[in-house]
């Protein structure tokens, strides 16, 4: 019986619990909320908040209280860049993809310098660096939408692909499975859990633990900027602040994944199962016609409860 309880009490598990009985809630509110289409519709949504919180995984995976702020506005700004370089056309998806790469990357970069070399909390950090890129977009587009995704990315995105899923839907499943083979089958994933749950110790055992986490603020601007490229596709223009919506989210997937604020523990599978979750509990929040303030109110509700339940001190480590 205990063993059957402590299976129950898995955060994936309750995860995958609670996703049942929203879907179950939505198509008693809304009849046709859970069928096929309708389904789909959510795990194309919840790829998007999937692919930002791998690099919001990583990053909180490396302990010191490490999260990123600044993953919206990589986001928003790798749309617009995206958008200006395809423009329309199928030929400048390449330049695009490796522009906008290397603009995550290279905003990850500054992150990972500022938290390791300068000394800055990644709080701080990163909530600055959110502020340089709101203001930055500010200034080159003004809020006005700029650029227009290439027909084939659309396609790619939103339209079947193979077995009658799109192609961001088995991106999403790669990005997957890439994550669970570099945190449990590689040194470096190995050193990312060392480092999160004992820096110190860590460091005494020869690992390059500024290096790693460096690397980490890196991906995570990677992981924005390819969310950024979909969005694109999904929406088929940008606006200035159109990654916003995914910061809050992507740090509520990954703690009601499994993994704690304080690091060194969890994975990546939860982290999705979180991503569909909270996308399926904003749609029913849409559905009851509650505004975005209300939503924001819940969000932050929903991680303030999770912090309760998952805790945040070295204790969950085991």
């Amino acid at each position: 019986m205990s063993g059957v309880l402590d299976f129950a009490k898995q955060p994936l598990v309750v995860a995958l619990a609670l996703t049942v009985a929203l879907l179950l809630l939505g198509e008693t509110l809304s009849p046709g909320f859970a069928s096929g289409q309708q389904i789909l519709r959510l795990l194309i949504v919840a790829a998007l908040l999937g692919i930002v919180a791998a690099g919001q995984n990583l990053v909180i995976l490396g302990g010191r209280e490490g999260i990123d702020l600044s993953v919206g506005g990589v986001v928003s700004l790798s749309a617009i860049v995206a958008g200006n370089l395809m423009n329309g056309t199928d030929a400048g998806i390449p330049v695009a993809i490796l522009g906008c790469v290397a603009v995550g990357a290279l905003f990850g970069l500054i992150n990972g310098l500022g938290v390791t070399l300068l000394r800055i909390p990644p709080l701080v950090m990163t909530l600055g660096m959110l502020g340089v890129l709101q203001g930055l977009l500010v200034v080159v587009r003004q809020g006005i939408p700029s650029g227009q995704a290439a027909p084939a990315l659309s396609r790619f995105v939103t339209q079947p692909f193979l077995l009658g899923l799109p192609g961001i839907i088995w991106l999403w499943m790669l990005i997957g499975l890439v994550m669970a083979l570099l945190l449990k089958r590689t040194v470096f994933g190995h050193r990312i859990y060392a480092i999160g749950s004992n820096e110190q110790a860590a460091l005494m055992a020869g690992i390059p633990v500024r290096t790693v986490r460096i690397a980490l603020f890196v991906l995570s601007g990677v992981f924005a900027a390819i969310a950024g490229i979909c969005l694109l596709g999904y929406s088929g223009t940008s606006f200035a602040n159109v990654g916003e919506q995914y910061m809050l989210p992507s740090i509520i997937a990954v703690v009601f994944g499994g993994t704690p604020l304080a690091g060194g523990k969890g994975g990546y599978t939860g982290t999705m199962a979180g991503a569909v979750l909270l996308v399926i509990l904003q749609s029913i929040l849409t559905t009851v016609n509650i505004d975005e303030s209300g939503r924001q109110m819940v969000f932050g509700a929903t991680l303030l409860v999770l912090m309760l339940f998952y805790g945040r001190g070295r204790a969950l480590r085991a």
